[in-house]
């Protein structure tokens, strides 16, 4: 017959754990961070080229997930110019612009490679 007694907590151990997965993700989120702002300024498209170089990302963190999220802070009168270049707008004289689905294709890879590096983290642990 086998025994196995055990004396004392985890805590240190556990304080520790939380420590390195905690890292681990800010690590990975701030690597595609930078990435997808890259393509996105890349993939954005370019007249003046203020829209293409106001792509930024924040990492969010609330106490059950963290969160990468990228925003675009080219905004004239209230207008976010990278929405409306995604998705259309309308004109002074009644016309329609039509938008163009440039942000989707660009970053999708991206968060695909993502949930790939994710998984394989949190399989191998």
């Amino acid at each position: 017959m086998i025994s196995i007694e055990q004396k004392g907590d985890f805590k240190a151990l556990t304080a520790y754990l939380k420590k390195v997965n905690k890292n681990t993700k800010i690590e990975i989120l701030d690597k595609y961070g930078q990435e997808g702002v890259r393509l996105l300024s890349k993939a954005t498209p370019v007249r003046s080229g203020k829209t293409a170089n106001s792509w930024y990302y924040k990492i969010e963190r609330s106490k059950k997930s963290v969160s990468l999220n990228f925003y675009n802070s080219n905004v004239n009168k209230g207008v976010p110019i990278a929405i409306i270049l995604q998705y259309g707008h309308g004109t002074r004289n009644g016309g329609w612009v039509q938008g163009r689905d440039y942000i989707n294709p660009a970053i999708q890879p991206l968060f695909n490679k993502l949930a790939q590096e994710a998984w394989k983290e949190v399989t191998e642990v």
